[in-house]
């Protein structure tokens, strides 16, 4: 990760941030606006700040991006848990640990590796270069319903979807505590953290509309089992969110409790259904995909948790 601070000259008084950004950094302005919108870039000492931001004569940018890296992408045999499938969407019921695409750290192994495999070298033209056939993802160690898309015509219809919420999806967690009522909802937007870049925080002032509803399905003597449905899509919502007003997911590495000792890899999440319209037929379809085994032993040790 290149980090570095920039201090603004009388010159650039007025400018546009990812115009300041674009000139100092040698990056494109879609590049320097990518980083920006993944919080990036801080108006020292703490102030994070978005692309039309105007900056002031003698302030410090503090910018950090990293360098790209092509990455091969290969066929890899992985055996898929497929829901449904035609000639234009793959519906599968992706497995706790699994990364859905190639990135840093982890450049095979992935959904995306497993896809190519399946569905042949045709995905290659389908959506973004480094992600062919995704248009939407979960956490690595978030199980459960996701779709891909195998056709160039069905790529953006599905996109859309998933970004204007069309497409309805619901999540089951399980989260420490007794919620307060059997339904909720959380309004808090939220921004990447300005301590740890690989978490997210409330943030009040500068961060990004997010809305998680909430329902209980199970009161335990310890914990909650929860259904929830999101208004929006922001990173780790549904984690950071819990986390916030004290009920953190159960073995969640980054929001939860130290001392979880759950039979489980990760956060107990689980992207439960998905109902969409089929982006040729337009008929809706919904996915189920059962809560899996791990999350079911965590369920029995927390319904027999009384200590």
């Amino acid at each position: 990760m290149n980090i570095h601070i920039y201090e603004v000259d009388e010159k650039q008084d007025g400018m546009r941030l990812d115009q300041f950004l674009k000139e100092v950094s040698g990056l494109t302005r879609s590049e320097v606006q990518k980083w920006i919108k993944e919080g990036y870039a801080i108006s020292l000492p703490n102030r994070m700040v978005r692309s039309n931001y105007h900056i002031s004569d003698k302030e410090k940018i503090q910018f950090s991006w990293e360098e790209k890296k092509e990455i091969e992408l290969i066929p890899q045999k992985i055996k898929l848990d497929i829901l449904y499938e035609d000639e234009h969407i793959i519906v599968i019921n992706k497995s706790r640990g699994m990364v859905v695409h190639p990135g840093a750290g982890n450049i095979d192994n992935t959904l995306v590796n497993a896809l190519l495999y399946h569905c042949g070298e045709s995905l290659l033209k389908v959506g973004e270069k480094t992600r062919p056939g995704i248009v939407h993802r979960l956490d690595k160690d978030t199980s459960g319903v996701m779709v891909a898309v195998k056709s160039d015509i069905a790529y953006e219809k599905v996109k859309n979807e998933i970004a204007t919420h069309e497409a309805k999806r619901t999540y089951l967690t399980l989260v420490h505590g007794q919620m307060e009522g059997p339904d909720g909802k959380i309004d808090l937007p939220l921004g990447r953290s300005l301590k740890d870049r690989m978490k997210w925080d409330v943030q009040p002032k500068t961060g990004k509309n997010a809305i998680t509803h909430f329902h209980v399905l199970e009161f335990m003597p310890k914990y909650s089992l929860l259904e929830c449905k999101l208004e929006t899509g922001r990173t780790h919502q549904i984690r950071v969110h819990m986390s916030y007003i004290g009920h953190p997911v159960i073995n969640d590495p980054l929001y939860g409790r130290k001392k979880d000792n759950f039979p489980i890899q990760g956060q107990a999440l689980h992207s439960f259904t998905l109902e969409l319209k089929h982006p040729l037929t337009g008929k809706i379809m919904k996915f189920e995909a059962p809560l899996p085994e791990d999350m079911k032993k965590c369920l029995e040790i927390a319904r027999k948790e009384n200590i």
